[in-house]
């Protein structure tokens, strides 16, 4: 009996989770409320930050150079690290490192709300990093072991990404408010109860999941992996603050390319690969994935030139662009509710095509933006269709990159989801702020707008280039039975 056969069959009579009923009993719905909870925390801390980052420096003597790393120190570890804990928490008990990771998150939060220093603040930046690294595939792998395929599970995905989006627009906004009110350190402070409450909870409720047959950990590919996924995460972000010719960036993403090269060669050659190939080798998470960094670019990244319109041409304050953004926050919990009923009546591969072309659509529409207060009806409601169509791609890519797998993947199939996902928002606004950069010709709101444009027909040119990937290399699925 091959590795795989093995480990296989240890989970289905070892401690993996009970099959799921087909109906939410009380203690389902208890767990998914802790499962969406979490996430939906993890979710807000990418954006509650980003608006006290000054306020932080001049509170804690931060250089206006190094700013920068209170962000940068967290998108590492949480891109860097998330494959790797993805399989480790396959191997060794996905709960475990749900609450391990949890307890590292509380812990480092509140580290970072009493920091005194900059460097006490960078650590605690680092631990939120990996903590959020091995919080989200753990969660995401108990939900689709928690929930079996099918309405439970696209019902438990769709909320899931509903709140995903929603979270990044609360931290926003949430940041500004904490930041205004309070201080930033309850920025940090406010993660501390929920993971409290969360940790007391979860023990009693969530089951153990984990096969009885553990091989190996392949410690060659796990080293490569994760090196690569730094060295590209940092180059990504070098290249958002220095330009795409810095030397740092290019060096950095040259490395991190040669690295998951390096990690290719040793996951064809090892017995229990960290990766196995034949996992890759499937369409729906080859290409399930592609669809996925695609929208997690896309939508993301748009905020940067619409944050330039609202600001630079339209001439808004801070505070009310980022209020702005509530609709597009809106069209996106919209699209997470929509989405696992569209996939139940249509399947997964045309609510990835429906939701890709109402996203180039809107996005596309938003080209035709002028340049005084008249033009916000139409960036309002783009904005929120487009939402709605980016959500549906979201949870199409999270139901089709994890369906068809046994229960002992299902780590390694949210680790590679979560890896999409935090890479396409790290490269996402680096991208943005390239094209606009190299479009912009002279100086001025005019200029800016027009630069704006040209970046906002590049990102609609981005999803249009994943509308076809997905009807051309993702196989038909039939919608399931009702």
């Amino acid at each position: 009996m091959s590795v795989t056969d093995t480990e296989a069959a240890g989970t289905a009579r070892g401690t993996a989770v009970d099959a799921a009923p087909a109906v939410l009993t009380r203690r389902l719905r208890l767990v998914l409320v802790l499962l969406l909870a979490t996430q939906f925390m993890l979710a807000v801390d990418f954006a509650i930050l980003n608006v006290a980052l000054p306020v932080i420096g001049e509170d804690l003597g931060f250089p206006l150079s190094h700013l920068q790393w209170i962000g940068t120190s967290f998108a590492l570890c949480a891109a860097g690290f998330t494959l790797l804990f993805g399989r480790v928490a396959d191997l060794f008990g996905r709960r475990r490192l749900f609450l391990g990771g949890l307890a590292v998150l509380g812990a480092a939060s509140l580290v970072g709300g009493l920091a005194r220093n900059p460097e006490m603040l960078i650590v605690a930046r680092v631990f939120q990093g990996l903590a959020t690294a091995a919080v989200t595939p753990a969660a995401l792998s108990l939900m689709t072991t928690s929930f079996p395929e099918g309405p439970l599970r696209r019902k438990a995905l769709g909320l899931n990404g509903a709140l995903m989006s929603g979270g990044f627009t609360t931290g926003a906004v949430l940041g500004g408010v904490l930041t205004d009110l309070l201080s930033w350190r309850w920025s940090f402070f406010i993660n501390v109860p929920v993971a409290f409450v969360v940790l007391f909870v979860a023990p009693t409720v969530i089951k153990e999941s984990r096969p009885d047959y553990r091989p190996k950990l392949d410690l060659p590919g796990a080293v490569s992996v994760t090196l690569g996924l730094l060295a590209v995460v940092f180059g990504l972000t070098q290249a958002g603050e220095k330009g795409w010719g810095s030397t740092q960036a290019l060096l950095s993403l040259a490395v991190g390319v040669v690295l998951l090269v390096v990690f290719y060669g040793v996951e064809r050659k090892v017995a229990a690969p960290l990766v196995p190939l034949s996992v890759l080798g499937k369409r729906s998470v080859a290409w399930g994935n592609v669809a996925g960094l695609i929208a997690f670019l896309t939508e993301c990244s748009l905020v940067f030139p619409l944050t330039l319109y609202l600001q630079d041409v339209l001439g808004f304050s801070a505070l009310a662009a980022g209020l702005s953004f509530g609709i597009l926050g809106l069209g996106t919990v919209t699209g997470g509710v929509t989405a696992p009923k569209l996939i139940g009546r249509t399947g997964s591969k045309r609510t990835l095509i429906v939701g890709g072309v109402l996203q180039t659509v809107f996005t596309a529409a938003l080209v035709g933006l002028g340049d005084d207060r008249s033009w916000m009806g139409l960036m309002l409601v783009a904005s929120f269709l487009g939402g709605v169509g980016n959500m549906l791609v979201i949870v199409g890519f999270m139901v089709t990159a994890t369906t068809g797998l046994p229960d002992h993947e299902q780590g390694l199939a949210t680790g590679l989801a979560t890896m999409t996902q935090q890479v396409g928002i790290t490269m996402g606004t680096p991208v943005m702020s390239a094209v606009v950069t190299a479009a912009m010709a002279g100086t001025g709101a005019s200029a800016v707008l027009g630069g704006l444009k040209v970046a906002i027909a590049v990102n609609a040119a981005i999803v249009l280039l994943g509308v076809i990937t997905s009807a051309v290399f993702l196989r038909g699925d039939r919608a399931p039975a009702r």
